[in-house]
């Protein structure tokens, strides 16, 4: 019967103590924890343990303090002490190497290879035990590895192998020579410069272990993932005659997901290279790329918790992953399907031979199907779904990267529409995404520069023609463009989040401008300024403050600003939205409902929420004056605004008819074209000084504040 190994766990942290033991037992390891040196010292007094896990940094004694007591009573071939630092390099470990220390790993703790060196050294203390008298070659040997082992001599330049590490690479006995070229000739070349720096750094000092992860090729082709270790031997002038080591193969560690066990970015970039290469020697092979996002995974995650959305991430890929089995591939081995995760929530599938893009729309379908019935997780129903990206090889591609990106490109174009459950990439949606990432970049120095100016679009009350308001409305000043159309710029920045750096500085200005217009034309001054307020500026926790703060340093009294907001801002929480509303009335501010029409128009909302004024949507005012029946949703609007006390502003008013049909419905103000295109400051004073549309007839007195009355109070 084999005797179970024993292993001490010293960390001051209860978590990591309790993470790390929890993990070893699964594999087969007895574990002790300790929370302390001194708690640690007094086991090893009491008990006899095959290893040693000692964190370096420990409050009251050190890691390295109960090392070189450890290291008076046990030997490091009794006691191997793998050291647990936060510091890959550094004193700590250096100086722990000279009290004794058999390795080191770092936090945060790569859990594969961790369990390699662990074996590694509970193997090699086997060994010692079971052969002491045996040969020196031997003994180093196994004192290095357990796994691939490897002796070379440094004198000679020969290198023996041992049966393993052959066996390792897919080779038999007599298949490897002795030359250290067997080795090196074998490493993918992007790691090979970083494994000879490091041989050479260990040889020139010939302290400590050497050490290093990287690719080798297989016979099959394929590349594994390795862990390189050995020590120098030195003679006695202190020169290095030989180097012995092993070769651990950690690539379950390296190359498959750690959730989920599919194949991870790794091993698919791999994948998607090979392919690449077949694409140059053949000119009749063709492959895809299919990059999958869940829908709503945030949201879920956000509802369901963490721990309840990887169990979801690990049945979508057990039901994706049965799915494809049907296309008699779901390894990088054999040709057909790969699934793999690459990272969150996006999975990606390459599709092998494919004859046509028919082929590659089938898979899409076949993925979008199977995720449509509900997931049991945790016993709740989940519900999901998948938005996908495809790239074809046949557009031409030389590195992994470069698909991958299409691919992603694709898939940010389907969520985007929001009207096909799948894309498949065309160089036009590189232009695309090149020319938004510019705009993205540009839009970060306009905000830094402040590059942006507001035109003024005014706001005509329909019984008097007197100016009562402006619309203001911002534009940015590009340094070669010019000025660039908010609807160019705005959407991009809602999606970054820009959007509300962007509005904070419109406010800002639409303030200052409204206190000028007060100061220079006293009575004769427009009631209010209105300014946009986007759906992720409102649901800002500082916008009532930053408003605030506006106000003070401008002097401008709040009743002067109104806030245009459209009603999705409501949508995600009612109560939260009334009570900023409430926070804004208090400073006097007033608000509307813009676009009214568009969106859900719940009654409910207009209750709760008392907005001053409802902006009746361009939508609804087009077709008046016209042959159809237009009016008759506008009268509705205006009725019901009218029965709760609220004012009817009508916007893209063109033409002459169109105004007609609105001073017949009631309406209380309009802005559009047929007054004024939005204009700059200039042009502001101008149209307020002429007042062109006011009726010269109009002699309704004005009310304290010098503004004229009009049915439903004034605009603000």
């Amino acid at each position: 019967m084999t005797r179970q190994d024993s292993l001490l766990i010293v960390d001051d942290r209860e978590a990591n103590r309790d993470v790390l033991s929890r993990r070893l037992q699964q594999r087969g390891y007895a574990t002790t924890v300790a929370a302390n040196g001194h708690e640690a010292l007094a086991l090893a007094r009491k008990e006899v343990y095959d290893l040693v896990l000692l964190d370096v940094e420990m409050p009251g004694m050190s890691g390295l303090e109960v090392l070189t007591i450890l290291r008076g009573t046990h030997s490091q071939t009794e006691l191997p002490v793998i050291m647990v630092t936060a510091r890959a390099e550094g004193a700590d470990i250096v100086e722990a190497f000279k009290l004794g220390a058999n390795d080191y790993v770092t936090k945060p703790i790569d859990f594969p290879v961790a369990l390699a060196r662990i074996g590694t050294h509970l193997a090699h203390k086997r060994v010692i035990e079971n052969l002491r008298d045996s040969e020196e070659r031997y003994a180093l040997a196994m004192r290095g590895a357990n796994d691939g082992l490897w002796d070379w001599n440094l004198g000679t330049n020969e290198v023996h192998w041992s049966l393993r590490w052959k066996e390792m690479l897919g080779y038999d006995e007599l298949e490897i020579g002795v030359s250290p070229d067997e080795w090196l000739t074998r490493v993918h070349h992007e790691d090979l410069e970083r494994v000879k720096r490091t041989l050479a750094d260990h040889l020139a000092s010939g302290t400590g272990h050497y050490e290093s992860e990287h690719r080798i090729l297989h016979r099959a082709g394929t590349y594994r993932w390795v862990l390189c270790r050995g020590a120098a031997v030195k003679n006695s002038a202190g020169i290095a005659t030989r180097m012995v080591g092993s070769l651990i193969d950690i690539t379950d560690g390296k190359v498959a997901d750690a959730l989920t066990g599919l194949p991870n970015r790794f091993l698919f970039v791999d994948l998607l290279e090979r392919a690449i290469k077949r694409t140059e020697r053949r000119g009749d092979y063709a492959f895809a790329l299919l990059l999958l996002g869940l829908d709503r995974f945030k949201v879920i995650s956000d509802s369901l918790g963490p721990l309840t959305a990887d169990q979801l991430l690990v049945a979508v890929a057990r039901r994706l992953q049965s799915s494809l089995r049907g296309t008699d591939a779901v390894t990088p081995d054999t040709p057909g399907v790969t699934l793999a995760r690459l990272d969150g929530d996006e999975f990606a599938v390459f599709v092998d031979e494919i004859t046509d893009a028919s082929d590659v729309i089938r898979v899409a379908e076949r993925l979008r199907h199977v995720l449509r019935e509900p997931f049991e997780v945790e016993e709740k129903q989940v519900y999901t779904s998948a938005t996908i990206g495809i790239a074809i090889s046949s557009t031409g591609y030389q590195r992994p990267a470069e698909i991958l990106r299409d691919a992603a490109t694709a898939l940010h174009r389907a969520k985007a529409q929001g009207t096909a459950p799948y894309e498949l990439f065309d160089p036009a949606m590189r232009a695309r995404a090149v020319s938004r990432l510019q705009i993205e970049t540009e839009l970060q120095h306009a905000i830094v520069e402040r590059a942006f100016v507001l035109h003024y679009q005014p706001v005509v009350c329909l019984q008097t023609g007197r100016i009562t308001g402006f619309e203001a409305l911002i534009r940015w000043q590009h340094p070669v463009r010019g000025l660039v159309s908010p609807a160019e710029f705005i959407p991009i920045a809602e999606d970054t989040g820009q959007l509300i750096h962007i509005g904070r500085l419109a406010l800002a200005e639409s303030c200052r401008q409204m206190a000028a217009w007060r100061q220079q034309f006293g009575s004769r001054a427009p009631d209010v300024v209105c300014v946009n307020v986007s759906c992720r500026q409102f649901a800002d926790v500082d916008l009532v403050a930053g408003i605030e703060g506006m106000l003070q340093e401008t002097g401008l009294d709040g009743s002067r600003l109104r806030l245009e907001i459209t009603e999705s801002a409501f949508i995600g929480d009612v109560g939260a939205a009334q009570q900023t509303l409430n926070r804004l009335k208090g400073l006097g501010i007033g608000w509307s409902i813009d676009d009214f029409g568009t969106g859900y128009s719940s009654l409910s909302y207009l209750h709760r929420l008392q907005a001053g004024t409802v902006k009746v949507d361009r939508s609804f005012v087009s077709p008046l004056g016209g042959e159809g029946r237009g009016s008759e949703m506008v009268r509705a609007i205006v009725a019901l605004a009218h029965n709760l006390d609220m004012a009817v502003v009508a916007e893209g008013v063109e033409t002459s008819a169109q105004l007609a049909q609105l001073h017949v419905a009631g309406c209380d103000f309009a802005q559009g074209f047929y007054f004024s295109k939005p204009v700059d400051t200039a042009t502001a004073d101008s149209l307020i000084a002429s007042q062109p549309w006011r009726d010269s007839r109009d002699s309704t007195p004005p009310d304290a504040s010098g503004n004229p009355n009009v049915r439903i109070g004034a605009l603000s």
